[in-house]
């Protein structure tokens, strides 16, 4: 092999790639929010699963990324092992369009397509039309490596017995294919490069097939990597993608006959075989291990047990693969840490209540303890977003991601408030002040409207429900003004009757006041969920 060729083949194998990268990127865009939501939809059933698993892996343009995906949010407690066994399986399946894609006989229109994909990104006047051409430019490169890559195979054309030996020994076949995929970290590119091959005549379909099953061994690598240093549950799911493959290459293996007879079949072009044997060693791959996901799971956890002593600390859902890996993920990852940490201060105030209404000064450490690891959240949260927020990341996400560290200031400052209210209660209980029945009662009143409206507004941010967002900012809001006031009003009079001590007035004066601000903030984050419904209608 020549300089010139050695270039050429690494030239050719990294347009390939930035191609793929642009498709990827503008993919990711146009999608915007969507992609967040399509995640968010994950359930329970290994079905789903594989169908969320491929749609985002065609939209990522990587089987690894979502993979790796799949690894962290295991890692983050977003989905469950059997979930996560889906989603990789459905990865598999979503990575052999880009096969197909590239078996079609296009490459004389490459040049036309990133010319007109260029325009667009350009001059094109929306957003929209800049990320399509973004993406026609991508997929035009991704041709011309092709292209590139099989000019450079010309000079192998007399040494055809160099990769027969694949077709004879299909061990070596995997081998390599395993090799240059842990090499380039592109399933898709071992398999351009493998039909570039083969349109050279370098390489029969008995050569190639072995290269297909290495290649999808190769690509389980980015998760093993991905689960280095994690939990044991993020190291179980890597352990099901390695797994998953190893079988699926060892089923493949014994009825290969059987295999290259129906891959010949389907298609006369050795390019479109070799794209169609992808996609029928995945999808059938799937089809033979979907039913068996439960006790597949089993196995993996016999394999690699759980420890029933690992805790979680911290943030739950904030894992820095997933920023690099798919920005959308990782804006879904705040959003639920978000609604944790709310979660976390609707707790604050019931602990409140119950030091109130059940003189329990146990509650003083317990609020003052959690307030801390309210600010210590939200501290990691916002710089989780900043870090996510100096990566590729659509204006859509921006936007989102801004809305909920918004809310993330809200939350905080209910925590604040929750910590003033039991210095109230720690001040009340020293000075040995005392409220009146008609003062109980009224706490309780405002207590319960305050504590409806922050439940209400943190199940409109997780459900995106604008009905009981705006039951929140149109309603709730305003009963809880008109209370506070007259309550306020309702005090006043009792203190100028006498039958409440002014430094107990004081107190509840506070108290109320508190209750309201908390109001306001819960008030805020119903805000979030109109932001989402206007950006869903494209709205201003």
């Amino acid at each position: 092999m020549s300089t010139a060729n050695f270039f050429q083949i690494l030239g050719g194998i990294g347009l390939f790639l930035y191609g793929i990268k642009l498709m990827s990127d503008a993919l990711q865009d146009l999608a915007g929010d969507r992609l967040r939501q399509l995640i968010a939809s994950l359930t329970s059933t290994p079905v789903k699963g594989v169908i969320i698993g491929a749609l985002v892996t065609v939209l990522i343009q990587s089987s690894s990324g979502t993979t790796v995906m799949a690894v962290s949010f295991v890692q983050a407690g977003l989905m469950t092992l059997k979930q996560a066994v889906g989603v990789i399986m459905g990865a598999n399946v979503g990575t052999t369009v880009t096969a197909q894609l590239i078996a079609f006989k296009i490459k004389d229109y490459a040049l036309p397509i990133v010319g007109v994909g260029m325009i667009l990104a350009v001059f094109g006047k929306s957003k929209r039309q800049k990320y399509l051409g973004n993406g026609l430019v991508g997929f035009g490169l991704l041709f011309l490596g092709m292209t590139t890559m099989e000019d450079s195979m010309k000079f192998l054309r007399g040494r055809q017995d160099i990769f027969l030996a694949f077709g004879h020994n299909p061990f070596l076949g995997i081998l390599a294919g395993t090799g240059l995929t842990m090499l380039v970290q592109s399933s898709s590119a071992t398999v351009g490069l493998t039909i570039a091959m083969a349109v050279q005549g370098l390489l029969p379909l008995d050569s190639a097939i072995p290269i297909l099953m290495g290649d999808n061994l190769g690509t389980t690598i980015t998760a093993i990597l991905a689960s280095f240093g994690a939990s044991r549950s993020a190291k179980q799911a890597a352990a099901s993608h390695v797994l998953f493959n190893l079988l699926g290459v060892c089923i493949f293996l014994a009825a290969m006959p059987l295999f290259k007879h129906v891959v010949l079949s389907t298609s006369h072009d050795i390019a479109r075989q070799i794209a169609n044997a992808h996609t029928l060693f995945n999808v059938t791959n799937t089809l033979i291990f979907l039913p068996f996901t439960t006790p597949f799971v089993a196995l993996i956890k016999r394999i690699i047990p759980s420890d029933a002593k690992e805790m979680e600390s911290g943030p739950l859902y904030l894992d820095s693969k997933l920023i690099s890996a798919a920005p959308a993920a990782a804006a879904d990852a705040v959003r639920k840490e978000v609604l944790r940490l709310g979660h976390i201060a609707l707790d604050m105030l019931g602990d409140v209540h119950k030091a109130f209404v059940e003189d329990d000064p146990k509650m003083i450490d317990q609020v003052n303890q959690t307030e801390k690891i309210v600010n210590e959240m939200t501290h990691r949260i916002a710089n989780y977003a900043s870090e996510l927020w100096e990566h590729h990341v659509s204006s859509d996400l921006s936007q989102v991601l801004s809305s909920y560290v918004n809310g993330l200031g809200d939350i905080e400052r209910i925590g604040d408030h929750a910590q003033n209210l039991i210095e109230m209660y720690e001040y009340k209980r020293e000075h040995k002040l005392f409220f009146s029945e008609t003062g109980m009662a009224e706490f309780e009143q405002m207590y319960d409207l305050v504590r409806r409206s922050l439940s209400l507004s943190l199940e409109a941010i997780e459900k995106e429900d604008l009905a009981k967002a705006n039951e929140v900012a149109e309603v709730l809001e305003e009963e809880i003004d008109e209370m506070e006031q007259r309550l306020r009003k309702s005090h006043i009079h009792r203190l100028n009757e006498g039958t409440c001590s002014p430094s107990a007035g004081v107190v509840f004066i506070d108290i109320l006041s508190n209750f309201e601000r908390i109001g306001d903030h819960a008030h805020n984050l119903s805000l979030i969920v109109r932001d989402m419904h206007r950006l869903h209608h494209g709205e201003a």
